[in-house]
């Protein structure tokens, strides 16, 4: 026990100096925890054995990662990502696996040991890459979802990798006496002595049950913990759920990683979402910064110092290697220039499932302990510098530079949510601001591609791409989609986005920015519903404050504001009446005399209120606020058959 906590005490220390440095010198936190790990393990040898034991605990850092990513995917959208899976995903695994293979049998080494180091090598690494993408907000990128399509494919890919392996040994060479010395192949020794129909029924049946969990039992069961009061039993209740499905995953066979994963997207829609992630985000954070450590710490440096050479040879070829394996994919699946260098450098390394399979293969008699500890280095390494293959991606994108927008494809919209913004500028920044953080989704668009990577550095989730071009509205959701804002600095583009919006859409609710008052007539013929005149209320607000520094009270600033608010609205809707689109306003002679004849009657309304004083009452019936609205009468009316454009 005091072991323990001195080790604990020793990672901990390490952790809080080394990650902080590292995220200040903008390498990331995985670097940081790859290098504590190396300091206390390799440099200063203050691990001892315990190594191999913690990083059998950490590895439930990487199943909770892939818990909290289901929770952030719908069946529908797991069910879109199918031709990213499989083209992408199926695609990397089949060429990397075949190429190293061949080139093992090459340099001499039999087909079991080329083909099994070539299912080890074919993976990448989940736990770094996720986190990475999520600390640089790239996971809403088309190179970071094509990223994660293909590290999901590769956990998929470890339950076949896993059941070929005891075909790959040699007839009586894989003994389950020391099949349990990784807690991922205990369920693989229990479920050999099954027979094939019985094993593949278990196995059916265990993915079943998580579904079925998932979708019908964590709600009653949630709700009756909850009822409780208790925080700790709500903690308790979502690290059962996890741990209880990595559990049966394992005792079946299976990747616990993907069976959390499965019942994460079941729980995507459940009203308990946001509950599990506050659980379970603190465990995933820190078991996942010990698994980095213990990767370090478990770095054979006696090795590398004896074979320098030949071991960063294998780690540099291993990555130049799937490199241009994902390069020819990227470019065969025609993803942008942008897209494809972090597409092709996040993934062009060894992963954690490496460190499974090779323990396997030894366990099975088909790895040399020689060549496994090898490349046990090898896949450190590797991991070792997925953190600078990074920082050279964003050297990359930095010299793309300003002409990267021309070149960009738009991005793949895979979320659809119930309100569009379109546009992501000063304006539209606040809208989106607003209505997020009030716990509402949006889909947000803009054809600025430096306006969407601000908002990813600042957390805000947003698609590259032209609002105004009907490809990519539809892809954004439009058919479903109950709000459309219309928030681009363009007038032109606002227009032409709210009439295509209309066509396609009679019952959509539009929202609209207009810059001037012709914008809003034009607007208005369009069909918008709501329309703001982008500096109206800051005007207004302006307006209040010198009336107040004039020598009013707040009072009457305040209600002089509201009733020229008011009347201002209800003069704009009977303009437009008069307004003509191809005649100039001041050469409107119906325009300009109605004009004259509303101003006299909201300055008529401002003296007589004033001239009441502060006691006096509103002089609208209608004392309440509505939305804004550019074309709105003062009092509320009902709705008018068939769209202002229809008039």
């Amino acid at each position: 026990m005091d072991n323990f906590l001195l080790l604990a005490t020793v990672y901990l220390i390490t952790m809080v100096i080394a990650v902080p440095l590292s995220a200040r010198f903008g390498l990331g936190s995985v670097l940081g925890y790859l290098g504590a790990g190396i300091l206390i393990g390799p440099v200063l040898g203050l691990t001892g054995g315990a190594v191999t034991e913690l990083q059998h605990v950490a590895e439930f850092g990487v199943v909770m990662m892939l818990f909290l990513i289901g929770l952030e995917l719908e069946p529908r959208a797991l069910w879109n990502m199918r031709k990213k899976l499989v083209g992408l995903g199926g695609a990397q695994i089949l060429l990397t696996l075949t190429l190293i293979t061949g080139i093992a049998m090459l340099l001499g080494q039999p087909f079991p040991i080329a083909l099994t180091l070539g299912m080890i090598l074919s993976l990448s690494s989940t736990a770094i890459v996720l986190q990475t993408l999520t600390e640089k907000n790239l996971m809403p990128t088309p190179g970071g979802r094509n990223a994660f399509s293909v590290l999901l494919t590769q956990d998929i890919a470890v339950i076949p990798m896993l059941a070929l392996m005891p075909l790959l040994a040699g007839a009586g060479a894989h003994q389950p006496a020391t099949g349990a010395d990784h807690g991922e192949h205990i369920g693989d020794v229990a479920m050999a002595t099954l027979p094939g129909w019985a094993a593949a029924l278990a196995t059916l049946a265990a993915v079943v049950l998580v579904i079925v969990v998932g979708q019908y039992l964590v709600r009653p069961v949630f709700r009756y913990v909850h009822a409780a009061r208790l925080r700790e039993m709500d903690t308790a209740v979502a690290l059962l759920l996890v741990v209880g499905i990595a559990s049966l995953m394992i005792l079946v066979g299976l990747s616990p990683a993907l069976g959390t994963f499965l019942a994460g997207v079941m729980l995507a829609g459940s009203e308990f979402r946001h509950e599990l992630e506050a659980q379970i985000q603190p465990f995933k954070g820190l078991l996942l910064g010990l698994f980095f450590i213990t990767v370090g710490a478990g770095m054979d440096f006696v090795m590398l110092f004896d074979q320098p050479v030949r071991i960063l040879a294998i780690t540099a070829a291993l990555i130049a290697i799937k490199a241009g394996v994902l390069n020819l994919i990227a470019r065969r699946m025609d993803i942008a220039d942008r897209d494809r260098s972090l597409f092709t450098l996040s993934l062009a390394q060894a992963g954690e499932f490496g460190f499974v399979l090779i323990s396997y293969a030894v366990t099975l008699a088909i790895l040399p302990t020689g060549i496994a500890q090898g490349f046990l280095l090898v896949v450190a390494l590797s991991m070792l510098a997925t953190p600078l293959l990074f920082i050279a991606n964003d050297l990359i994108a930095k010299r793309m530079g300003d002409g990267a927008s021309e070149t960009q494809h738009p991005d793949d919209i895979e979320d659809q949510a119930p309100i569009i913004i379109a546009g992501i500028g000063r304006f539209g920044q606040v809208v989106n601001r607003l209505v997020t953080l009030s716990g509402f989704k949006t889909t947000v668009l803009d054809h600025d591609l430096k306006l969407i990577q601000l908002m990813r550095r600042f957390g805000f989730k947003g698609y590259f791409g032209d609002p105004t071009r009907p490809e990519i509205l539809d892809a954004a959701g439009l058919a479903k989609a109950q709000i459309l804002v219309a928030a681009m600095d363009d007038p032109a583009a606002n227009l032409k986005l709210v009439r295509y919006a209309r066509e396609q859409r009679p019952d959509l609710r539009i929202i609209s920015r207009a810059r001037d008052r012709v914008t809003v007539y034009q607007l208005y013929a369009a069909g918008a519903d709501h329309i703001v005149r982008e500096m109206f209320d800051s005007s207004l607000r302006v307006g209040r404050y010198v009336l107040e520094n004039a020598g009013l009270s707040e009072y009457e600033a305040a209600e002089l504001e509201r009733i020229f608010y008011r009347l201002d609205r209800a003069s704009l809707r009977e303009l437009a009446e008069v307004w003509e689109p191809e005649v100039p306003l001041d050469q409107n002679a119906a325009y300009v005399e109605r004009s004259r004849d509303l101003n006299k009657v909201l300055e008529n309304a401002l003296m007589e209120r004033f001239s009441h004083g502060p006691s006096a009452g509103p002089i609208d019936p209608d004392d309440g606020e509505e939305p804004e609205h550019g074309l709105t009468d003062p009092d509320p009316k009902p709705k008018r058959e068939g769209r202002p454009g229809g008039r």
